[in-house]
């Protein structure tokens, strides 16, 4: 029987922490979700270590060492190093001469000391872990293996804190967690340049994409054509049509990001169709195709149906990547303001159901009387809007519904 693991990664290194989650099968390692702190690793409980010692230190002394560089590497130092020593002891001893004017700096610092300093580091770790399962849309039940990778998942209390999270799993630590990333990098790099080993060809990575990926709309909404953490390679398709009577022209801008509104998104390039037939507003359609490649690389591709007129960009990572600290800043920051979305989705929805029935009130197979209680109540939805434009999400899905009551077999039709 051939089974599909489904694998964890849980990456705690000396500055940033990733976790990943990874279906596993005839050696094709699929990524079903990332996720990761830029500003979570080492060096944080270095830090919250050297202040605890600086405190110490003005208790006993009187004297504030936070302006003295030269004192605070030495420190850092000591304090490094007896981080590494509370792994395989409980308690440790941290000591510095002449730290300071002349003062020597000695104390003991237990591992329980040390895990309650950090305790607030520990619970970051978790709620990653329950992120990247929330984005996979997978029960912990489901993992089948947990692979602990970086330096500083030799931490006892990490490696407590996801043994417990997972109910007790056994952890996969036979990879050296120093030399893990190292490994993985050579093999891809194998595969890159068409390395003929055997051993390395059976070896394949399927990355996701760490970002949405969509177009600007009209109203400078984010319109998703590949949703975040997609699989790649992809290519997939969105249907769109012209916004206003008589366009000649069509603006492809692509974003990505998280957020509903482009100002918020990264651009990362844009192209014009031109010579498009004058005609009503919605009549020209046209489509738009993301092609991600195994590389990363971006081809975004428009055509319009009835003219078959085609236009291309290629969007390489140079051209376009985000830092990882820049990627998990606008996930956060999507996070954040995510009520502000939801809004502005629903103004959007409200402003096109509007125009969508004073377009439908032109249609002459319509009675004179319906024509104009369609556009009365278009109208009124439009002005509505222009006129509260801080409404709330509550008072715009009103709005909306009042509008589908009234016509409801037409709203269907939309």
């Amino acid at each position: 029987m051939i089974l599909n693991i489904l694998t964890l990664i849980f990456d705690l290194g000396g500055g940033t922490f990733d976790v990943s989650l990874l279906s596993v099968l005839h050696g094709k390692f699929v990524v079903q979700a990332t996720t990761g702190d830029t500003h979570l690793g080492g060096e944080d409980f270095d830090d919250l270590l050297v202040d605890h010692c600086v405190k110490e230190f003005k208790k006993k002394y009187n004297k504030d060492i936070t302006r003295n560089v030269k004192s605070l590497r030495r420190l850092r130092t000591a304090c490094e190093r007896a981080k590494r020593m509370l792994s395989p002891s409980v308690m440790t001893s941290i000591d510095v001469d002449y730290l300071y004017e002349g003062v020597d700096f000695s104390t003991r610092i237990s591992r329980a000391r040390f895990e309650e300093l950090n305790k607030e580091l520990f619970t970051r770790c978790t709620h990653l872990i329950e992120k990247c399962l929330g984005d996979a849309k997978m029960d912990k039940t489901g993992v089948d293996v947990v692979v602990l990778v970086g330096g500083s998942t030799r931490i006892p209390k990490i490696q407590q804190l996801v043994q417990d999270f997972f109910d007790g799993k056994k952890l996969c630590k036979e990879i050296h967690p120093d030399e893990a990333v190292a490994h993985g990098a050579a093999i891809q790099a194998a595969n890159l340049i068409g390395e003929r080993d055997k051993e390395v060809q059976k070896l394949v990575l399927v990355d996701v994409t760490p970002l949405s990926l969509g177009v600007d709309t009209v109203d400078e909404g984010m319109s998703v054509v590949v949703p975040r953490n997609t699989p790649i390679p992809t290519k997939l398709k969105r249907g769109f049509e012209t916004s206003y009577d008589n366009q000649t022209s069509v603006r492809i801008a692509v974003y990505e990001g998280e957020s509903a509104e482009t100002k918020y998104n990264n651009l990362l390039g844009e192209f014009e169709i031109d010579g498009i037939d004058p005609a009503p507003k919605g009549v020209t359609k046209l489509d738009v195709w993301f092609d991600i490649d195994a590389d990363g690389i971006l081809t975004v591709s428009a055509k319009v149906k009835s003219s078959g007129q085609k236009k291309e960009i290629v969007i390489s990572k140079q051209n376009g990547e985000l830092t990882a600290a820049e990627i998990q800043k606008m996930i956060v920051d999507a996070a954040h303001y995510k009520a502000e979305d939801e809004k502005h989705k629903a103004r959007i929805s409200l402003e096109y159901l509007a125009e969508k029935l004073k377009s439908m009130a032109l249609d002459s197979a319509r009675s004179a009387s319906e024509m104009k209680s369609m556009e009365d109540k278009a109208e009124n939805a439009i002005a509505w809007l222009e006129t509260n434009h801080h409404a709330e999400i509550g008072e715009i899905n009103k709005q909306l519904k009042e509008l589908k009551t009234s016509f409801p077999a037409l709203c269907e039709e939309n």
